[in-house]
């Protein structure tokens, strides 16, 4: 199943949520949701599988309550009524808690786990390609909305696919000879062990080139282990993506998110709010090279606040944005791309979901 022209993944949106499930539901398609459930008066939320936006079609109704000891109804809504409740008494969630929410769609049924251990499963009621829309309302504060097919190979997205709660704003690519820092050489394109290509349209009329891409590894977990290490599938290569979110900790000194290349650390990103700056660097045989701390705005990260941090490869460079917004590029000092292949995330956050 491709997703021409849809999101494979939402970041920090906004709720009530809505997004439409391009080309409908399909069999082996999962749907991952992540979030916290608010330490708040509410008492419900709910994920819907519907057809359109106006809730009169709800193909399957998953409604965690907090409310008589806690349980779960599951059900289907069809021209306005509502049919038999299929009730749970457990809930696996708990208020101010990180969950991580996946639902398989499958021939027979919706198989839903939490937290990594299967809850319930949903026979269906109508047929499941009728559903195009995907909602999310109530008490829960969401950091990831994703889409994977299960059945077959993943497709990376193009840069433009996977949204921030805000639009992505990158300056125009500067005509002529790309700059290049000092000493670096050409960046070598990545080896293509799977060869995916795949052409996707962000706005009506304008395309994007196609590229052979290597599907990327998602890690849509609700908290991870700190310091946070794992492997980039091919390493960097023009048009590769590293998407992480998080939130940073109330008393948060610094953390970095680092690109490695054997010992070396290609990029250096390092947050320091002991001195209000975003630190960027590359340490080739345990010697650091010269600081580059300009930005073309103030300190994107808050103490306490969420964050989307998105990198993506260039030949010549990384470009990084910050909650959706465009924040420095930054020249590459190593040119073997392909041999940056592990990243590792450590300092004062909680990370809620990695791409790489």
């Amino acid at each position: 199943m491709a997703f021409s022209g849809a999101p494979t993944a939402y970041l920090n949106p906004p709720v009530p949520f809505s997004g439409t499930i391009e080309g409908g539901l399909q069999d082996g398609l999962q749907i991952t949701v992540s979030g916290t459930i608010l330490n708040s008066s509410g008492t419900r939320f709910s994920v819907d599988f519907q057809t359109g936006f106006s809730g009169n079609d709800i193909a399957f109704h998953f409604n965690p309550r907090f409310e008589e000891g806690g349980y779960v109804v599951c059900n289907t809504k069809l021209n306005g009524s509502w049919g038999p409740e299929e009730r749970k008494r457990e809930l696996p969630f708990q208020k101010g808690m990180p969950f991580h929410l996946c639902f398989l769609v499958q021939s027979s049924d919706f198989k839903v786990m939490v937290n990594g251990n299967v809850f319930v499963q949903y026979f269906h009621r109508v047929p499941f390609h009728r559903v195009d829309t995907l909602c999310v309302n109530g008490s829960v504060l969401l950091s990831s909305v994703s889409f994977q097919n299960t059945r077959t190979v993943p497709v990376q997205p193009a840069f433009s696919m996977v949204q921030f709660s805000q639009p992505v704003s990158f300056p125009p690519r500067p005509k002529g000879r790309r700059p290049k820092h000092p000493g670096v050489r050409p960046a070598n394109l990545a080896p293509i062990t799977q060869t995916v290509i795949h052409t996707v349209q962000s706005v009506p009329g304008q395309m994007f080139s196609q590229n052979p891409v290597i599907p990327p590894m998602m890690y849509p977990h609700p908290a991870y282990p700190m310091p946070f290490i794992t492997t980039i599938p091919g390493g960097l290569y023009p048009s590769k993506s590293i998407i992480l979110s998080g939130t940073v900790l109330p008393s948060a000194q610094r953390f970095h998110i680092n690109l490695c290349s054997g010992n070396h650390i290609a990029f250096h990103l390092n947050p320091r709010f002991d001195e209000n700056a975003v630190v960027r660097n590359t340490q080739i045989n345990n010697s650091w090279g010269s600081e580059e701390r300009s930005l073309p705005r103030k300190m994107p990260f808050t103490r306490g606040q969420s964050f989307s941090v998105w990198i993506l490869c260039e030949g010549h460079c990384l470009r990084v944005a910050v909650d959706g917004q465009h924040l420095f590029e930054y020249c590459h000092r190593l040119g073997n791309l392909p041999a940056i292949n592990r990243l590792e995330v450590g300092g004062d956050i909680q990370l809620t979901h990695v791409q790489t």
